[in-house]
């Protein structure tokens, strides 16, 4: 049995302690909005936080989240009142949508570690995080506006707040 917190619920999981993170998280917790991509780690789309920072969940074995705080996309707002949620509208960063959360859950974790990226900031906290649509210019310019937003408002990025909240 491995405990740990999911979007600010504790939670339970009865699984081998070496299967992947996402698969827990996909086929015994109905949590389907982190998405499978490559299975080794390089295209992002299983990203989640694990307390607080981002990492691929189709590589992380649930023996290492024992005891963890876990967030997905359904810990975001399901009124997409968070700032990323937003700008992704206002921009209309997805085209097709697949690899979405795990930019998200990537966005959301800079702009918490660093309210006020630059370009080289943005670009390292999203390498790795592809997107077969090409939908990168829209991507930073969200994730600038989103920026712009918290600095002259003082909006809280936390998702201590949301969490547990369907995305």
């Amino acid at each position: 049995m491995i405990s740990f917190t999911l979007n600010d619920k504790p939670i339970k999981v009865d699984a081998d302690p070496k299967m992947p993170l996402l698969w827990a998280l996909r086929d015994l917790l109905d949590m389907t909005g982190t998405k499978y991509g490559c299975g080794i780690a390089q295209c992002g789309a299983c990203t989640v936080h694990m307390d607080g920072t981002p990492i691929r969940s189709c590589v992380m074995p649930l023996a290492t989240i024992a005891g963890k705080n876990i967030t997905t996309i359904e810990g975001l707002p399901s009124d997409a009142s968070h700032p990323i949620q937003q700008a992704w509208l206002e921009h209309n960063v997805p085209q097709c949508g697949y690899c979405q959360s795990g930019q998200i859950m990537s966005a959301v974790a800079l702009l918490e570690s660093n309210p006020n990226p630059d370009d080289a900031a943005i670009d390292d906290a999203m390498q790795g995080n592809i997107c077969r649509c090409g939908t990168y210019p829209r991507i930073k310019a969200a994730i600038k506006d989103a920026a712009k937003n918290v600095s002259t408002t003082n909006v809280d990025f936390s998702l201590a707040k949301n969490a547990g909240e369907k995305a």
